[in-house]
């Protein structure tokens, strides 16, 4: 299998590379189960978050990441915007997302009352692992900003391709994608 080697602040990690249905191939990132990464990580995004009263992220890939640095910040509570509407999420809010580049498919967000009234006033710093084309975070943003937060930074662990040229978000490195599979 061929793999890809990212310096992520100092701590090496070897990302899988697959090819998605489309024929691009790109360096699988996966926090899942990987407590030093994610510590690592965590540790590193609160540095980049520190003035940030509240963090928001996006089920599941982003969730112990974002426990990591709230935890570091020595904040309690984040929001989390799941993919599916629980049943304590009924009085919440909604936001349509366009297909990412690993769902290839249009989904929702949902953020339950207690996360709204959260973040609603607050300067929030969006978590995730990766940006890529943007289309997860497009949702967190409309979630932040449905809820009357105020989107203060968006911190991700890597920016894939393109992404790495956006202005508008922090990152701990960058990763290609494949197009010769």
């Amino acid at each position: 299998m061929k793999t890809y080697t990212v310096d992520i602040r100092g701590f090496k990690a070897e990302l899988p590379v697959m090819q998605l249905p489309s024929g691009i191939g790109i360096a699988f990132f996966n926090l899942h189960g990987d407590s030093a990464l994610t510590e690592h990580c965590g540790k590193e995004l609160a540095k980049e978050l520190a003035d940030c009263d509240v963090l928001i992220t996006a089920e599941s890939k982003g969730l112990q990441l974002t426990h990591c640095t709230a935890r570091e910040l020595g904040q309690r509570y984040y929001a989390v915007a799941r993919k599916s509407k629980k049943l304590y999420m009924q009085d919440g809010i909604e936001m349509p997302i366009e297909s990412s580049i690993t769902t290839g498919k249009e989904q929702c967000m949902y953020l339950s009352q207690h996360d709204v009234n959260l973040i609603k006033g607050k300067k929030v710093g969006i978590v995730d692992d990766v940006v890529s084309t943007g289309a997860s975070l497009k949702g967190l943003e409309g979630l932040v900003e449905k809820a009357g937060g105020i989107i203060h930074k968006k911190a991700f662990v890597l920016a894939e391709d393109v992404a790495a040229d956006r202005k508008d978000v922090i990152f701990l490195a960058s990763i290609p994608i494949f197009t010769n599979m």
